[in-house]
Parts: C-alpha cells; structure tokens; sequence
C-alpha cells in the first residue's frame, strides 16, 4: 500500500460510515416522530382524560415536557405524519424489533397503543381507528400505496416526509416522493421544487421523462453532512446549536473581534447570543449578534456580510427587527436596534433598499452611545485578525 492508497481508503472510510451514521439518525428520528404521532392520535381518540385537555392538548404538552424541539408545531407536524403515512408501521415496527436496546427502553404500558397499531393486519384497520375529523389527511382504501413503505422509511429523512405530507393529493405526494428518492434530494432541493410546481409541470409537459431527466440534473444531491447539520438533527440528539453554523475564517474573526470591542467598549452593551437561531414558519434563520443595551432598554442585532450592500440584506435585517418585536422584545423595552456591517455601499440603493421599510426612531440616540470614530481606527489599527 503507498500514500496515495492510505489517503483514498480513509477518504472512503470517512464517507461511508458518516453515511451511515446520518442514515442512522434518519431512521431514529422518523420512527420516533411517527410513534408520538401515533401516541398523540390514541390519546385524542382513547385516552381517559382527553375532554380535560380538548383543543389544548398539544400546548399542555409542550408546556408539561418542556423538551428542546418538541413544541405544539412539532407536535401536529408528528401527528399529520402519524395520519398521511399509516404505512410506516410496518418498516418501523422491523425497526423497532431489530433493536433489542428499544425494545426493552419502552415499558409495557406505554408500548401497548404502539403494539397494537404496529400489529394491526392491515392498513384498513388503522384507517378506520382514526376519526373522519382526520381522514383529510388519508388515502382512501381504494388508492393503493405508490411508494413501497420500506422506501419511505429508508431514503427519505423525516424532515422530507414533513415537507411532502401538507400535499392533500395522494398522487401528487407520491410523485414528489419517488423524484426525491430518485434524484437524492436534499430537503431545500425538494422544498424548491414542490414551491417551482414540478409536479404541475411535468403533467403539462408533452416529455415528461425529459423534464424529469432536465431537473435531476440541475438538482443539489443530498450529502450526510446535510442531514446531521440540520435544527432538528441537533436538537435530536442533543448538541449545541454553534455546531450547525459554518463561517469563513475571514468572518470568523471579524466577528470575534467585532463581538469582544463592543464589550469592551462598554457604554451599555451586554452580549446576548451568537448566531441567535430564529424560527419562522419552519425555516431557520441565524442572527450573527445580538446584545441588549441596558442604557437605550433595547436589544440591538448586529448583521456581518463580507460583500457590498446588497437590497436582500435589509429586508432580511428588517425581517429579524419584526421578530424581536414580535416575540422577544419585552412590555418595557424599547424597539430593537439593527446594524448591518458590509465592505461597501451605495448611498442609493441603500436609500431605495431601505424606504418603506419601519423606521426605528431610536437608530438616533442609539447611534450616540456607539465608540466615536477615533476610537474605532485606534482599534483596528491594533486588532489582530
């Protein structure tokens, strides 16, 4: 064995068992959504006290386990996915049993909704177990299943069958499936082409596998990275959120330095979060700084891009103002603050960018309490990057 065969046996090490372990992860989460979807569905339909708990259960719920992750949104997407994919009980039951470690983690009494359904002869009597308040969300007895449910469970993540089972039309959700499945897909990829109408365009298409064979090879196939660096994966098994986020060395140490100068500067700041993760409507978004200024009584967001000024950056900007007033920002706070920092601007477009947009009336007074010029050429005339 030479060099260059050690290198290409270890590259082919580390890709394949980080392969396996994002598949891992996969396998892990879907069961685990789909079996609290399932817990969730027998609660609501059997459960002894359900009437104390009605339209407010999943908010009891969030509130009562006050777990990272798990909330009342998570919840109905668990559910929905318990409802549209009744299916899965039979790859997530040979999951379950493969695994004499789960197997003995569950108890008798809480694993007995799940050995029922996962029992059940067929998916006719799980169709019927669940109410006509839900069947919205059910393929009719007479549609055959189009995927095979060990492929479902197997090549798509759970974060994918989430993105797919909103879609009301069964044969519309198959058709996104076998394409994702087809193609390797990662979740942004499939989201693109649900939100670009892929499924509408192909059936107006006279050559539909040339559209398909055109769109598979403009897609981003899904790398393992891609599923272990996702929100959910993280809060999944428990890691810190910094681990999702990626930065150049170049931002990196702006953004140290940047972060460690405004503390030491004083005049008010007090740190509050690096790259402040904001969850919107399922999309996550990534706040590069956040303070609160304990004089001015506001928090103040601090956008780094290593480019020009770009019109997106405001309204993005914009869009994290919004939140912090909307879900943060406190009866006795004043609005939030936010700076954009960039390598270069145009007065113009900054102008045009920025009019309609809310103005903050305190951009004003905050402005005062920030280091004067001469302070900050001191500083970068002696900070190390």
């Amino acid at each position: 064995m030479d060099f260059e065969a050690l290198v290409k046996h270890i590259s082919t090490i580390q890709s394949t068992l980080q392969a396996q372990a994002a598949h891992a992860v996969n396998l892990a989460l879907t069961a685990r959504n789909w079996l609290m979807g399932c817990y969730i569905v027998e609660f609501e339909q059997n459960g002894e006290d359900r009437a104390a708990y009605g339209e407010q259960l999943l908010k009891k719920l969030e509130q009562r386990l006050n777990v990272k992750g798990l909330n009342e949104r998570r919840f109905r997407e668990f559910r929905r996915l318990y409802l549209v994919y009744p299916q899965l009980k039979e790859p997530i039951a040979q999951y379950l049993l493969a695994g004499s470690e789960i197997r003995h983690t569950l108890s008798a009494e809480f694993a007995e909704p799940i050995r029922r359904l996962l029992t059940a002869k067929s998916d006719d009597e799980i169709r019927r177990s669940i109410t006509a308040e839900s069947s919205q969300y059910i393929q009719s007895a007479q549609n055959r299943w189009i995927t095979p449910p060990e492929k479902l469970f197997s090549r798509l993540s759970s974060t994918h069958l989430n993105a797919i089972s909103p879609i009301d039309n069964p044969i519309k959700r198959a058709f996104y499936e076998m394409e994702a499945i087809r193609g390797c897909w990662s979740v942004k990829e499939l989201e693109r082409q649900i939100n670009s109408l892929y499924y509408e365009r192909s059936g107006l298409s006279k050559n539909k596998e040339a559209l398909s064979a055109l769109v598979q090879r403009q897609t981003t196939p899904l790398h393992p990275k891609d599923i272990i660096n996702t929100p959910v994966t993280l809060e999944f098994l428990g890691l810190n959120d910094r681990a999702l986020v990626t930065e150049s060395d170049l931002e990196q140490s702006i953004l140290d330095n940047l972060q460690h100068f405004l503390l030491e500067m004083g005049h008010g700041f007090c740190f509050e979060a690096r790259q402040k993760r904001i969850l919107i409507d399922g999309d996550y978004f990534f706040a590069d700084l956040v303070f609160y200024h304990r004089i001015l009584k506001c928090h103040v967001i601090v956008e780094l891009k290593i480019d020009k000024f770009r019109h997106e950056y405001a309204s993005q900007l914009n869009l994290y103002l919004n939140y912090f007033k909307a879900e943060v920002m406190q009866p006795d706070d004043n609005p939030p603050v936010g700076i954009l920092l960039c390598t270069e601007k145009g007065d113009t477009l900054v102008k045009y960018a920025t009019a309609g947009l809310d103005p903050n009336i305190f951009v004003q007074k905050y402005m005062i309490e920030l280091p004067t010029e001469e302070e900050i050429k001191k500083f970068i005339s002696t900070a190390n990057y």
